[in-house]
């Protein structure tokens, strides 16, 4: 496989996996540390408890929604890395490939931006909040996860435009100017 483009949309599953597991979502901005929330569950404990109170936001219509769009624009990501493998491993596929590829990138980040901008808005107008609360590491994972999505989906769709220069099948031009 060549190329970095693979490979960062690698590092975007690897931070989309962190998102989809991490109980970062929410957090408690100082002690006492009271409330925890992931994209699947909200957590809450007394100041002085240390077993946490989980609820799953699953049982709530946007919780799912949350969920569902960020998992879909996941698992098109997953398919994205695949076909980008095989891409740049057959050369007669490579530029022919890319801007399919590039294409389902934007799909995979409306996804999950949908799912980053529902789970904050309803959370916090459904789920009582205790303390002062953040958005935390794992919510911010699934951010950076959108981010290099949204710019790999560029470089997939402008590739092909400049096929001929990266392949070296263009001579290069010299500009001379006489003194």
């Amino acid at each position: 496989c060549r190329g970095p483009l693979p490979l960062l949309l690698g590092l975007a599953i690897i931070m989309g996996i962190i998102a989809l597991a991490g109980r970062g979502w929410l957090e408690s901005e100082s002690e006492p540390y009271v409330q925890q929330a992931s994209l699947w569950e909200s957590c809450t404990r007394g100041e002085e408890d240390l077993n946490w109170n989980c609820e799953s936001l699953m049982d709530y219509g946007w919780g799912r929604a949350a969920a569902a769009t960020y998992l879909v624009g996941f698992v098109i990501l997953v398919i994205c890395f695949a076909l980008a493998v095989i891409a740049f491993s057959i050369e007669i596929l490579r530029f022919n490939f890319v801007r399919g590829i590039g294409g389902l990138l934007f799909v995979v980040a409306v996804f999950q931006i949908i799912g980053l901008v529902i789970y904050p808005v309803k959370f916090t107008e459904e789920i009582p909040l205790t303390g002062d609360n953040m958005f935390s590491w794992a919510y911010g994972f699934g951010w950076a996860s959108t981010v290099v999505v949204i710019g790999c989906a560029f470089f997939f769709c402008c590739l092909p435009n400049w096929e001929d220069e990266v392949l070296g099948n263009i001579k290069p031009t010299y500009y001379y100017s006489s003194p």
